[in-house]
Order: structure tokens, then C-alpha cells, then sequence
């Protein structure tokens, strides 16, 4: 890992680590095996002690590391027999979304996601990950045609949030976020949603309305970005990690209040430290809910997808009465 891609949190980890590195080379002409071994264990107990009290602006950073696996590495090493297809069939082909058929497991999908780039080349051809309209249209021509053969739809969500540009609005942005959401309400196949990374806004639940939602531990889910946030609330940028907090956006906040189902492991350190495990990790768990999905009634599974959706962000609001008691002279 280049120095310019360690996150502050984790220059202790690295420290300790070259310092082993250092003494290996040194063990050859002195006896200090006890010294590394120690060193060793000191390095592993911090990381797990990181690691596991993260704060919720740590994850959001983990989750924008620039070596985190991104939707074409999932379909490479999840997927097999993949065929990309491109296309709105009313503009152009949006490379912030890619998609395709493929198998899992034996099991013919429609695989849809976020599609970011890994370099600076890469990220402006893929607009950084941030869907135009026809992004979200080519991802509902890809449902219909799933629906229409009667194959499983799985998306991938990892975006900083839809295009915000002026030529996105004047080609329907809202338009083809909120047509998404209504004909997945409704699309007579299941559908699986997992959150690989970031996942801002409508530019996230554009592709994101599943059955089932998963989201990976370090991953993010909001309605707003924390800069955004810390933007609108303090007028400036300083704030963020405070509005982090208060957003209470990462997978173990979301899942006790039932946005989403469940909390896909990732390796000590985050998906970039290892990614063939971290690709175990989501296969296994895509593969445990796809099987469950598919063996269920269509109108059953439109109803539970429905009621599931209507039930977010319901609140009870209690009446108290206030009692005066008279005081009797």
C-alpha cells in the first residue's frame, strides 16, 4: 500500500509493521525472534482494537478507499458467464452503471451496479460513479428483461449519489430515479440489493429497492453525504464528521432500525486488505438469501416487498393528557 492511500487511523498499524519488517531483516545476524514474535502479537491485538471501535467517519473513509473492490471485481470473482449489455435505447450508454447476465452458483441473474473507476482516467469516463437518467434507465431495461425471463435481480450500490449536473436534470434525472422505484415496487422477480460501498441518496436507492438489503461493514447508506450535510447545516465543510454522527449512517446503525437485513463481514482492516476474502464473504451471503428469494410465491414476494418498504420511517406519535389538579381552598 502507497503512503498517500493510508488513512490516518491506520499509521500506528503501519508503523508497527515496518518496525517488524525492520527487525526480520536484523534476525539474521541477531537473536531477537522473542522481541518480533512479541512485536507481532502487540500489532495484530491493535488492529483488532482499531478496528472494532471505528468511527462512523472512519468507515465512511474505509468505504472510499481507492483500493476497495468495486462492481466489476464483484462480477469477476462472484459471477461467472457474465455478458455486459449496454444501452437505454433512448440516449446512450451511461458507464456509471454497469450490468449484464451471468450466473451465480449455477443460478442464471441480472446483475446490475455503481460502476467507479480505479484512476483518474478511469473515474471521469465512469463519471466517479455517479449515474446520469440514462444510467437508471439502462438498470430498469435490465430489470424488465430480467422479469421478463423470469431470472433473480441482484445491484450493487456504490455511489457518491446520482449526476447533479444541469444536462442530468434536463434529461429527467428525478424522473428516471422515482420510474425506478415504481417499477421495482412491482417487478415479478426477486430482487437483492447489496450496499459494496458508498450509498448516497436517490442516486443509491435508484437501483437499491430489494427484497433483501445487504450492506457490508464498512460500507455507508444515507440520505446525504456527511460533507453535504456539514455543507447545508454549518455552511461548511469542518463539520463533517460530526455530521457523520449524527447521520448514524453505517450498516450497524441501519440494521436496528430495520433499513436494512444484514451485515455482510469484512476482513480485519477493511474489503481492501483482502479482497479473495472479502469475495467469500459476499458470495456466501448473496448466494444464502438468492436461494431463499427464489423459492418464493411472486405475489408473496411483491406484498412482503411492498409492506417492507411502507413500514421504513413509521413512527407512533403518543398523546399525553395533562392533568391539572385543583386545589381546594
Amino acid at each position: 500500500m502507497s503512503k498517500n492511500q493510508i488513512l490516518d487511523f491506520e499509521k500506528p498499524i503501519i508503523d508497527l509493521e515496518e518496525k517488524i519488517s525492520e527487525m526480520k531483516t536484523l534476525s539474521e545476524s541477531l537473536d531477537i525472534e522473542d522481541a518480533i514474535s512479541s512485536l507481532t502479537e502487540k500489532a495484530e491485538q491493535l488492529k483488532v482494537d482499531i478496528y472494532n471501535n471505528l468511527t462512523r467517519w472512519q468507515r465512511v473513509q474505509i468505504a472510499r478507499h481507492p483500493e476497495r473492490p468495486i462492481t466489476s471485481d464483484y462480477i469477476a470473482n462472484i459471477f461467472t458467464d457474465f455478458q455486459e449489455l449496454f444501452g437505454d435505447r433512448t440516449f446512450r450508454n451511461d458507464p456509471a452503471i454497469m450490468g449484464g447476465i451471468a450466473k451465480l452458483g449455477g443460478i442464471d441473474v441480472m446483475v446490475i451496479g455503481h460502476q467507479k473507476g480505479r484512476d483518474t482516467k478511469s473515474n471521469l469516463y465512469r463519471n466517479f460513479g455517479m449515474p446520469n437518467p440514462e444510467g437508471y434507465r439502462k438498470a430498469l431495461r435490465l430489470m424488465k428483461m430480467a422479469e421478463k425471463f423470469g431470472k433473480p435481480v441482484i445491484t450493487l450500490l456504490d455511489t457518491p449519489g446520482a449526476y447533479p449536473g444541469l444536462e442530468a436534470e434536463e434529461r429527467g434525472q428525478a424522473e428516471a430515479i422515482a420510474r425506478n422505484l415504481l417499477e421495482m415496487a412491482r417487478l415479478k422477480v426477486p430482487i437483492l440489493s447489496i450496499v459494496i460501498g458508498e450509498g448516497a441518496s436517490g442516486g443509491a436507492i435508484g437501483i437499491g429497492q430489494g427484497d433483501k438489503v445487504l450492506m457490508m461493514e464498512n460500507a455507508w447508506y444515507s440520505v446525504i453525504a456527511p460533507e453535504s450535510c456539514s455543507s447545508i447545516l454549518w455552511r461548511s465543510w469542518d463539520y463533517k464528521e460530526q455530521a457523520a454522527e449524527s447521520l448514524k449512517l453505517t450498516a450497524k446503525d441501519l440494521i436496528e432500525i430495520n433499513v436494512i437485513d444484514k451485515i455482510i463481514k469484512e476482513p480485519i482492516g477493511g474489503a481492501h486488505k483482502n479482497h479473495k476474502a472479502t469475495y467469500d464473504f459476499v458470495y456466501k451471503a448473496i448466494k444464502s438469501e438468492l436461494d431463499k428469494l427464489i423459492k418464493q410465491d411472486t405475489k408473496d414476494l411483491i406484498k412482503a416487498r411492498r409492506k417492507r418498504y411502507k413500514s421504513l420511517g413509521v413512527w407512533t406519535e403518543t398523546q399525553i393528557q395533562n392533568q391539572t389538579t385543583a386545589t381546594e381552598n
